[in-house]
């Protein structure tokens, strides 16, 4: 089998649809669908249903999805080694976080980053949904959650503490609350729902002070992703819990109750067993942590 055709099967397989696995594969979309057409051909099998919402792998799309990844793995493996072979760090390094901390607290520091080492290329999956990092989906992540995968190794990066803000136009059209119960008058952003936002603990702004069983406070508004929620916080919407590596140094949020400490968690650096001797990995490790000691401190 045509490595090429399997590369691009497998970047449909894992985009969903030929317009995701074009953009992935910076091919046209006509160019996708002949790829995969001429390997089902060639295996004499379908390997997809297409429908409106996108591409579903039939029984042996599956088949064949799996043993992808492995190949995929493999070749990112293969790519890592040659790249550390050099004597000085370079390459491509892909590395996965979620949004607002991605967006926020990890990209204006890559600058920095790509002054100490100019020949690694950082490539940034920002996404709040957990990629395969023992499957070599990135070389590594950061994660403000402990990894579940096995053949992980992770490093604590920093602990985030979180408040309450709300912008200086809803203070000034609804008040500033004076105590926790006061936050039941008042219009509760949140974070959720639960199925569609991974990380933990950071919908508390709608219960805290509420009594074990009692149920959380109505909001006006929820959404998924935390870089959402600053954006609604900052338009007046109303109050909400954030961390606080997403509101340090936006003049436009006002501390609400700056004494009520929201749930702290922890940040990790995860990345592969297998790279555990990549040159590019240990700098990069060893500068995100000196930049998460100089940013606590």
């Amino acid at each position: 089998m045509d490595w090429d055709k399997l590369k691009t099967f497998h970047a449909a397989a894992e985009a969903g649809s030929l317009t995701g696995a074009a953009d992935i594969l910076l091919l046209s979309q006509s160019a996708v669908s002949r790829q995969i057409a001429a390997l089902e051909e060639d295996l004499g099998v379908k390997l997809f249903h297409r429908h409106a919402r996108g591409l579903i792998p039939t029984e042996p799309g599956r088949l064949l999805h799996e043993v992808t990844k492995e190949i995929a793995a493999k070749v990112a493996l293969a790519r890592s080694v040659v790249d550390d072979s050099h004597d000085n760090p370079s390459g491509d390094l892909r590395v996965t976080a979620p949004t607002a901390l991605g967006a926020i607290w990890l990209a204006p520091r890559i600058a920095k980053f790509r002054d100490a080492y100019p020949d690694i290329r950082v490539h940034l999956l920002l996404d709040d949904h957990e990629f395969d990092i023992a499957g070599l989906e990135a070389d590594c992540a950061i994660r403000p959650w402990e990894s579940t995968q096995n053949d992980v190794i992770q490093r604590k990066l920093l602990t985030a503490r979180q408040h309450l803000f709300a912008s200086q136009s809803y203070l000034d059209r609804e008040g500033a609350p004076k105590s926790v119960a006061d936050l039941d008058r008042h219009h509760i952003i949140r974070y959720g729902p639960p199925q569609m936002a991974p990380i933990r603990n950071l919908e508390w702004a709608a219960s805290i002070g509420r009594k074990p069983g009692e149920p959380p406070r109505p909001a006006v508004m929820e959404a998924n992703t935390i870089y959402a929620i600053l954006r609604a916080v900052e338009s007046g919407i109303g109050i909400a819990g954030l961390p606080d590596y997403v509101t340090r140094g936006h003049d436009t949020l006002v501390p609400v109750l700056p004494d009520t400490d929201g749930p702290s968690f922890d940040v990790y650096f995860v990345y592969p067993g297998e790279l555990r001797g990549s040159s590019r990995l240990s700098v990069f490790r060893e500068f995100l942590l000196q930049e998460a000691k100089d940013w606590e401190s």
